[in-house]
């Protein structure tokens, strides 16, 4: 895309501990967001962490060029997600370093941020009072609710009120906020007078590498053999703000249907709970895989039949399950495993798409996917082509992402 307007002079920063080629779903739209805007002509420079997300023994290169985007990995920033002081020791690290980077790099025009890791807004947040450099903050979740629902923190303990006024100040200070749905707007809007700078913007699916693959041609399918089987698939990260308890206990009620596979790809801490329960149950008909390749992601979405998307009962507007356009780029319909109303819940009421069920209800889950699995194959690729229609329309990649690139263009402009 041809930039509208003359780029203004200096270097757009952007903190984030994940980039591409890390897998992880905040890294990956980041990467999106930092490239679209080198193309519009704009400098670019990324600091990230050195080390996977998931996997810390994976090392990127700490210099790179990246279709115009200059990345730089920052080392001793995360050092993996085996325990919580080894997650607060990565994320600390990371925003010192970010910190003094933003106050000594010249010519900085404006610094974008997300919430990985949390918090980094606070560093950002000091550099625009120190520099006069306007900051804009995408919110991919937010905290302390998430932690506070999640039963990690009290809702009135010294460490949320902490948490709470952090917030307050990063949202104060930043000229822009990035919402992913009308739910996390409210959430937003009720910290503060910020509506006016609030913009409602759900993550775009990668749709420029994913495509609807027929079952007999996939690799995916044949590698992990399940040519021949129904395959009800969950693929991104396993969070406990997205419980699967429910879908489990229904795959053991299931587990003497020689046909039905359940699929799980991705990473999280919830990935422990799948392969306790595969080994407890000695289930075969469960299968757990980790994140997959980004060019490899239209082999693995679309090895499913019907895909998965779990949203914790007191997480909407908190979290945003945004694994539902991947499924639906890839042409499949969704079994929703969540509340309503929700973000989800309101595409489901506009365009039919797929099924909702509830969590803690394991047996109208086993009920629900026996009734899918005769669902006529019509019927299935009817739904898969509303909700890849309903993608191309309202929410695609090109759509989503130059939107957001313009309003931060126009974020950026404005100087305190």
């Amino acid at each position: 895309m041809t930039n509208k307007t003359s780029p203004s002079a200096g270097i757009l920063l952007i903190f984030s501990q994940t980039f591409a080629p890390d897998p992880a779903a905040v890294g990956q739209h980041i990467t999106d967001a930092a490239i679209a805007m080198a193309r519009r002509g704009h400098a670019v420079r990324v600091y990230a962490s050195s080390r996977g997300y998931e996997d810390a023994t994976r090392q990127y290169p700490l210099k790179e060029n990246m279709q115009g985007v200059d990345v730089r990995r920052l080392r001793f920033s995360s050092f993996g997600k085996k325990n919580l002081l080894i997650r607060i020791i990565g994320t600390a690290s990371f925003l010192i370093q970010c910190f003094f980077i933003g106050l000594c790099t010249p010519k900085v025009k404006g610094i974008l941020f997300s919430t990985s890791p949390p918090m980094i807004g606070f560093a950002a947040a000091w550099i625009h009072l120190l520099r006069r450099v306007p900051i804009v903050y995408w919110a991919m979740d937010l905290n302390p609710d998430q932690l506070i629902m999640m039963g990690k923190i009290k809702e009135h303990s010294v460490r949320a009120r902490v948490l709470e006024r952090v917030n307050r100040f990063i949202l104060r200070e930043s000229s822009a906020i990035f919402a992913l749905d009308r739910f996390m707007a409210d959430r937003l809007t009720k910290r503060g007078n910020f509506a006016e700078k609030i913009h409602i913007d759900p993550p775009w699916p990668h749709d420029h590498v994913i495509e609807p693959v027929p079952p007999q041609n996939n690799p995916f399918r044949i590698e992990h053999n399940l040519q021949g089987k129904f395959v009800i698939m969950y693929s991104g990260n396993h969070s406990p703000a997205n419980p699967l308890d429910t879908i489990l206990h229904a795959a053991v009620a299931l587990k003497d249907d020689a046909d039905l596979r359940f699929v799980f790809v991705g990473g999280g801490l919830g990935k422990r709970q799948i392969q306790a329960c595969i080994a407890e149950h000695q289930l075969t008909n469960v299968l757990s895989l980790p994140y997959q390749p980004l060019e490899s992601l239209k082999f693995s979405l679309s090895a499913a039949d019907v895909h998965l998307v779990s949203l914790g009962e007191n997480m909407v507007g908190i979290i945003h399950p945004c694994k539902i356009y991947g499924a639906m780029a890839a042409g499949k319909p969704i079994l929703f495993l969540g509340p309503s109303p929700s973000h989800i819940a309101d595409i489901f009421h506009e365009h039919e798409i797929g099924w909702q069920i509830a969590h803690g209800d394991s047996e109208g889950a086993a009920a629900a996917i026996t009734r899918i699995r005769s669902t006529p194959q019509a019927q299935l690729n009817r739904m898969g082509r509303n909700a890849q229609h309903l993608l191309r329309e309202r929410l695609s990649q090109e759509t989503l992402c130059n939107r957001f690139c313009d309003r931060l263009e126009k974020a950026l402009a404005i100087r305190a």
